[in-house]
């Protein structure tokens, strides 16, 4: 089977230090294209809005000067593309996937969060699956050791019979997207019920064009019967840990905060017993390394066979549920049965009607 040619639209510019303002995600798409196996893939076009971007991107991947675009529908005009990598912010995922699964490449793995709004995260999932084009979405941490082997714990019955999944970092949205991807997978890979959520939002926390709460506790149950809890900002500190999963024997937690763990990323415990077991994850923490590359790796060889892989747009579409609905829940004051019927961004909405007045 020839190569798949692969184009990106938003390099942006690759930052000396990543942060709140850009990660150079597209970079690290590449970086974990060009991991793959010889011949397997070929890095053939790319777009920004800034042509020297594009054009800086080109040159470090080995992309052909004349396949640099500042438009991409242009580039999905011209390039005949077998997968399409989105790495621009948030609030235009939408537009860009449903546009591109319109030229129907056979894959488009897209940076998260999905959308800014729970409207166009459905939208641009519906358009994938009209058109056949395998949609994925960059939630690479679930394929870590701490991870997985966490997972793997919890189906040999390590802590008896699961009943809560917990986190506790960062925020619901921009982070968060990570956090109820991996809660989803430790818990199942099953959908929420009902969620139950307060924010406060005193500062403003807008973080790729998007608002951020400063605070948020929230409470689920997912199909299965296993309940989620999560708490971020100050009150993040209050769960203990990063992940953690409780059973009806034992419980187990992921990136532990204790300074006992002394640099470990997986332990458990049998209730009744004092000590910690600990599990050697070969140096792989929370972030990784390796991460990216797995996820791409599987996204492709995937899309190649017809499948969806562990990050398609249906899972992506379990998690974010949940963060639109705690949003909607601190707007109705009261539990959200789902499916979500509130197409919109209920954080966003509260700024815009000054229901909450971030400073």
């Amino acid at each position: 089977m020839s190569s798949l040619r692969v184009g990106f639209i938003g390099t942006g510019p690759k930052p000396e230090k990543a942060g709140p303002m850009g990660y150079g995600m597209a970079n690290h798409h590449a970086i974990a294209y060009r991991a793959l196996p010889e011949g397997e893939v070929q890095l053939a076009a790319c777009c920004d809005l800034y042509r020297d971007r594009a054009t800086t991107f080109a040159k470090l991947y080995g992309i052909p000067g004349e396949a640099v675009y500042t438009d991409y529908r242009e580039m999905l005009a011209k390039e005949s593309l077998d997968i399409v990598s989105v790495a621009t912010w948030p609030d235009v995922h939408a537009q860009i996937v449903i546009d591109t699964a319109r030229a129907r490449p056979k894959g488009i793995f897209c940076e998260k969060p999905m959308a800014y709004t729970w409207g166009d995260c459905k939208r641009m999932v519906a358009a994938c699956e009209e058109s056949d084009v395998k949609l994925g979405f960059d939630h690479q941490r679930r394929y870590g050791k701490p991870f997985r082997m966490g997972r793997q714990l919890i189906e040999q019955g390590a802590i008896g019979k699961l009943v809560r999944v917990e986190f506790g970092a960062g925020d619901l949205y921009e982070y968060g997207s990570h956090n109820f991807n991996l809660l989803g997978y430790l818990a199942g890979c099953t959908r929420a019920k009902w969620v139950l959520g307060q924010i406060d939002y005193a500062k403003w926390n807008v973080v790729f064009d998007t608002h951020n709460e400063n605070t948020a506790l929230a409470y689920w149950e997912y199909e299965n019967g296993v309940q989620g809890f999560g708490a971020t900002g100050r009150c993040a500190d209050f769960v203990g840990c990063h992940y953690r999963a409780i059973g009806t024997d034992g419980v187990i937690e992921i990136c532990p905060r204790d300074p006992a763990a002394k640099g470990q990323h997986l332990r458990y415990r049998v209730f009744g017993k004092s000590e910690w077991q600990y599990v050697d994850t070969d140096c792989e923490h929370g972030h990784g390394p390796g991460y990216i590359e797995r996820a791409v790796a599987d996204f492709v060889a995937c899309t190649k066979a017809g499948t969806d892989s562990e990050v398609n747009g249906f899972s992506a579409l379990d998690g974010t549920e949940i963060i639109f609905a705690i949003w909607h829940s601190a707007r109705i004051r009261g539990v959200v049965e789902l499916p979500l019927r509130a197409d919109d961004n209920a954080l966003a909405s509260m700024v815009n009607t000054g229901d909450v007045r971030p400073r």
